[in-house]
Parts: structure tokens; sequence; C-alpha cells
């Protein structure tokens, strides 16, 4: 007697038409060959080996969820979801042979390959499926008229069942407005969503690259060893700490919902029915439509809670986030695909993956925990103890950039799978330390030689016995001539000095922060930045990864690199990581997974890292242009901005980075 699953593996062979498939289908169907959830776990596992084209997965799909219906079954622990796509499309179903009438009915409600969208959009090509909809490769015809280089885009077409939904429409609208407050580099770009007809799409970036979910299926794959699952790891949760911030949890997280692109970079797609954990009571819209109620999860990957129906939080997310690292690590589910319930019952047990230390093996566990109150409380955590970091580190936008070369001419993004060295030494480059003989020095006389110095930043603080004079000094400068200049003024000594020299090029970038660097750090240097780098010193390869601290108040974050020759590459804000504000006391390791990569031309340089209570510009400047240029520009913004707020709220601090060509 036929099965589905024999059926699928027919069609996929093409010894049945379309019709002849779906007769067979209805066939399997009459005989109850197992009950719905059995017979749709039996469609998502062949499809995931045997790919069924869009339109027909769809009708399919639609069949078994019609037979549970006339049975009048209802399984309220088990929600249902379309699956992404695993393989490459196929020609659509009216090409595969002859269909009967009833099929070929069903088939035309559906949008498909070669349809024109309010005569703008030409769907090209079936991208594969989000938890919504079908996802095509669309040329947009006005970006064809405009010349543009890259004229197509990426469109989600409501599927049959959603989009008979009486709140269709409502959904789409809510997703793409929440998709659009998540603009993140670990996030699909949303750009917006609309009509033509019956028919309701999402206009999107167009990702070029695959689905995890395909990486894990592969027949031979056996997990990756953690060195490269980690930046895999990581950009997901880049992507979720970014989302629970704004206040909604992703609700649908899966293989399938993580894209890889050919560039290197880890995108969480299909944020369709994330739901809001929060509800201000000015968001009144929160209240009138939760996606989530179209029942749109995934049982292998969502919480115990989740399919208890209770409130969604973050750790609904940490859990699935929790399931896809262990299968990223050993290519097997920690649980055997069995929803949390289940394994919760059976009392499944963990068996920790043996590339994993023992305190990742133990953020693991608790990321996997069926009790929410048991399981990890946030991402940054859960990350923490993945990577096995010794401290607290928050991933926020800026910690999601690319890598991108840093360099004069151009800047590159390039793939990087290192894992940070997770040192933690300040910079040491050509740092200059003195000691003078002990007598009491005078702060007011040593802060005024210090301000008279030219092209230098330079700030004195007291300590036991004396002081300690930090900062930047030029090369022409002599630290001699320094020590002679505050001997004379101080009427002596007991002063250390931790001073670094820099280039004379570099004499313009001093003057124009000087005064926020030498402000912040008598104020005890609330604004930091530091290089992860021993001594600062980077070769050719190397990335680029700074922790950054901020003041007791709500601000911007800018970093900036200013690149030998005359140049400044803006690290954040930039077009890849556009998000730059920070709440008060904020730290984060920027740089840590999409790193920034050195290249030529190699020597001495700066990284400035400049807070601001208000953003610096009304918008992106380019990512690379005039070191001469932007000071001119900073400089003027940042006396407007001292002028309404006060300079008080102006910090800045630099690191001296020395880059050298690898041997």
């Amino acid at each position: 007697m036929a099965t589905l699953a024999h059926a699928i593996r027919a069609f996929h062979q093409g010894s049945l038409s379309v019709g002849d498939f779906f007769a067979q289908v209805d066939q399997v169907l009459a005989v109850g060959s197992g009950d719905s959830g059995q017979l749709l776990a039996i469609l998502d596992e062949e499809h995931t080996n045997f790919p069924l084209p869009p339109d027909v997965y769809v009708v399919v799909h639609q069949k078994i969820e019609d037979l549970e219906q006339a049975k009048g079954k209802a399984d309220s622990d088990r929600t249902r979801v379309l699956t992404s796509l695993s393989g490459p499309p196929m020609d659509a179903p009216a090409k595969a042979g002859r269909a009967d009438s009833t099929a070929e009915a069903e088939l035309e409600r559906i949008k498909g390959v070669g349809d024109i969208l309010n005569g703008r959009f030409v769907l090209e090509e079936c991208l594969g499926f989000g938890g919504m909809g079908m996802v095509f490769k669309a040329l947009d015809r006005r970006k064809q008229e405009a010349s543009d280089r890259n004229p197509y885009i990426a469109i989600k077409v409501l599927n049959v069942q959603f989009r008979g939904h009486p709140k269709s429409l409502i959904a789409l609208q809510r997703e793409a407005k929440k998709a659009q407050k998540l603009a993140h580099p670990n996030i699909v770009t949303i750009y917006d969503f609309d009509r033509d007809g019956p028919t309701v799409y999402l206009t999107m970036e167009l990702l070029s690259g695959r689905p995890l979910r395909q990486i894990l299926r592969e027949p031979d794959f056996k997990g990756l060893p953690y060195t490269e699952a980690l930046p895999i790891i990581t950009g997901i949760g880049k992507a979720l700490a970014y989302a629970h911030e704004r206040g909604f949890v992703h609700c649908d997280l899966k293989p399938a919902n993580v894209f890889l692109t050919d560039s290197g970079e880890v995108k969480v797609i299909d944020f369709g029915i994330a739901r809001v954990f929060r509800k201000p009571e000015e968001d009144v819209e929160a209240t009138i439509f939760d996606a989530g109620t179209l029942g749109g999860m995934t049982p292998t990957y969502a919480s115990a809670e989740m399919l208890e129906h209770r409130d969604p939080d973050p750790r609904d997310d940490i859990y699935a986030l929790g399931c896809i690292t262990y299968e990223i690590l050993t290519g097997s589910h920690p649980f055997g695909r069995l929803p949390a319930t289940q394994a919760r019952s059976a009392e499944v047990k963990l068996q920790r993956p043996k590339n994993l230390g023992l305190r990742q093996w133990l953020a693991l566990r608790k990321a996997l925990a069926f009790d929410r109150e048991r399981r990890t409380p946030t991402v940054p955590q859960f990350i923490q103890g993945i990577t096995g970091q010794s401290r607290t580190v928050k991933y926020a936008a800026m910690a999601g950039v690319s890598a991108v070369i840093v360099a004069l001419a151009s800047v590159t993004v390039l793939v990087n799978n290192r894992s940070p060295s997770g040192s933690d030494h300040p910079v040491a480059n050509d740092t200059l330390r003195a000691q003078l003989p002990a007598v009491a020095p005078s702060p007011v006389s040593v802060a005024s030689v210090l301000a008279g110095v030219p092209c230098s930043a330079l700030a004195a603080t007291s300590r036991e016995g004396g002081m300690l004079v930090q900062g930047y000094l030029p090369v022409h400068f002599s630290l001699d001539r320094l020590k002679e200049m505050l001997g004379g003024a101080a009427g002596g000594s007991n002063l250390t000095f931790d001073v670094h020299q820099i280039s004379d090029d570099d004499c313009g970038v001093i003057d124009v922060f000087a005064p926020y660097w030498r402000s912040n750090r008598e104020a005890g240097a609330s604004a930091s930045i530091r290089t992860e780098a021993s001594n600062g010193e980077l070769r050719e390869g190397d990335p680029l990864v700074v922790d950054i601290t901020t003041p007791a108040y709500e601000s911007y974050v800018n970093i900036d690199y200013y690149v030998l020759g005359g140049g400044v590459v803006h690290l954040v804000p930039s077009p890849r990581a556009k998000d730059n504000q920070a709440p008060a006391n904020y730290s984060a390791t920027v740089g840590s997974l999409g790193n920034w990569v050195i290249a030529k031309p190699f020597g001495n340089e700066l990284v400035v890292l400049l807070v601001s209570p208000v953003p610096l510009f009304d918008s992106l400047r380019e990512e690379h242009e005039s070191r001469a240029d932007y000071l001119q520009a900073v400089g003027e913004q940042l006396k407007r901005i001292a002028g309404k707020y006060g300079s008080d709220r102006i910090a800045a601090d630099f690191v001296q980075v020395t880059t050298r060509p690898r041997p």
C-alpha cells in the first residue's frame, strides 16, 4: 500500500504527475495512514530530503490540515508551521505533467514564478518558505528603470492558509513594522508591505547564501568544530539580544530561520510571529493583534511554556537557541527532536557534546532547562557562558558589525571565523614610564603645564604618594622635555608617567578630542576604549576587537579608526552598524565575532571613542572619508552640542594600535 513518503519520493523522481501525486496523497489520507501530526512530521522529513515544489507543498500541507478538521481533532499542545525549503526550487507543478481540475483550482490561488505584483515586482524564483508564506526572488522594475546595479529584492507572499485568516493583512503590517524596528546587522532588513488584490506580500532584503537548516540536514553532517560554530551561535545571539532589548521575542527560532550569507554574515529571519512581551500603555497596537494567535511555532524548538500557551518570554528564544547550538555542535537535536513537553515527561537526559568544555557545557545545559525559571535569563549571559568569557559582555547592534578591512583606500567585507583571544590587556604600545624624586607637586601648576603642551592629550590624576600623568604626546616633543617642565613647575617630582607617543600626523585628531578626553580622565574615565590585542599589536589579517564603556547617562557611541595616510573609517555608526544608542553605564565588546580585519598601510594608528548626549549627525556619513573633512565637521558639531548640553556631556578616549605585516 502506498504511503505519503513513497508518494513524495515517486513525485520527486518524476514517476508521478502532479495530478497522480495528489490522487495518491488523497488515497493515503482516505485510508487513515496515521494521524495528522504523524503525517505532518513525515511531510516535513521527506520534504527535507526530497524538496517539493513550493505550491505542491502548500496543497499537501493543507490537505493534511483539512483531514484533522474533518475528524474533529484538536491537539492543543501541538501547533503547526510551514517549514523552509531545504533544497533548490523545482519547476512549477503545472509543468510537471497533467493535473486534475481540483489540483489546478487549488494552485491557481497561489502566486508563483512569472507573476507580477502591482505591475512592479516580477517573481523570478521561489527561494523557500517562512512561517507565513513563500519567499521569492523578485525583479523591482522601478530599480531597473533607475539603472540600479542590484534591482532584485526578496518578496514574501502569504500562503493560502494564512492569507485566508481574517487578520492576515494586520499580521503582515505588524511584521513589517516590528521588523523595521529591528534594524540590526544580524536581522534581515524589511522594506515595506503591500497587497495586489487578494495577494498580500512583504518586500525585504535579498540574501545570497543558504539557511542553517540545509547544513544541519546534510547526510554526513556530524557537527561543526567549536571555533567554527561559535560565530554562528553568537551571530544568532546578537540578533536575539537586540530584539529582546526592544521588547520582542522571536517565538519561532529554528535552523530554517537562520540564514548564512555568502559573505559570512549570520541573519535571523522571519520575525513574523514575534510577540511583544513588554506592552507599554502607549503602544495600543500591541493589545489589538497578536500574530502568535495564528499558531506559528515549531514544536521541535519551542519551549515547554510556548507549547503550554503561556505568555512569551525571552527565555523561550534562549531554549530554541540552546537546541540550535547543540545541533550545530553535534549534528543532532538535544532531545531527539521531541517537543520539550514530551522530552520532559520522558525525563530525557542530555548528553555532553565531545567538543565542548565544562564551562561551555554548563551554559548550554542551563539554556536547555525545561523550566523557564531555571533557564538562562538573558542571551548575553548565555553567550558569555558558551564563549567561556570571564566577564559580562552586552551584545548590542554595535557588536554585530561585519568583518571590515581597515585600510585607507577601501573598506572590504571579509569572512573571519576567529574567536577573540579573550585577553584583557590595556594598550601599552610605545608607553613611556619614568619616576622622578619624591616631592609633593602642585596640582594646579601641573595641570596648567600639561594644557600648554601642543598636540597633546595629557592629564594628571592624584594617587597615593603623588600623581600619575597619562596621555598622548607627539614624537617631536620628548618625554625628557616634559619631565623638565613639570619638574620646574611642581618643584620636583613624585610623578609617574604613562604616556604614549603619537605621530605628528595625528595632531589634528588629538587637538579636536583632547578637551573631552581630558575632562573624561579627570572625571574618572567612565568612557573608555581598549583593545584586546596583546600590547596593542596587530598583524595583517588579525581581527580588531575593542572593549568600551560609557558614562552614567544615556549616550550615543561613535568609534572611528584613523588610518595612516589621512583617512578615517567609521566603525560605529556605519552602514553596517547603524544603531549606536547606549544606556547609562553600558559595556560592550565590539568586533568580537563580526571582526574588523587589519590590512595595510601599517604603523601606529588611533581608534577614538566619542560619546555624546545626542547623535553627532542627522544621517550616516560615508563609511570611509577624508580625515580632514571629518575632523572639521565633527569639531563644529561638538561645539554646537557642548553649547546646548554642556561640554561635560561629551567624553572621548583613545586607544593606539601598532599594525604590522604578517611575516
